[in-house]
């Protein structure tokens, strides 16, 4: 969760659930603060599944045989394949 604090995540949660209620016909089965709990517990929830994925992604590319520099146009193109290849797997896309 590291990329986002705690209240940058509760002010998207609040934009969100805001966004949703203007939507017409639309209706919150649960009182907005369950909703806005739930929004949050979904944001953290996919904040820490990229958090893993970049990891894996990093380790994965630390582990070739062939060191590659970090910040290298070559460590770029390869880490958001290995990123997007995880991210499938993972989120089934």
């Amino acid at each position: 969760m590291g990329i986002l604090s705690e209240e940058k995540i509760s002010h998207l949660s609040h934009l969100i659930v805001s966004g949703l209620k203007t939507v017409q016909g639309l209706r919150l089965l649960q009182d907005e603060e369950a909703v806005l709990r739930e929004v949050q517990h979904v944001i953290i929830s996919e904040l820490k599944l990229d958090e893993e994925i970049d990891q894996r992604a990093r380790d994965r590319l630390a582990s070739y045989s062939r060191k590659i520099p970090e910040g290298s146009q070559e460590w770029d193109i390869l880490y958001k394949k290995v990123f997007h290849e995880e991210l499938k797997r993972r989120r089934r896309l």
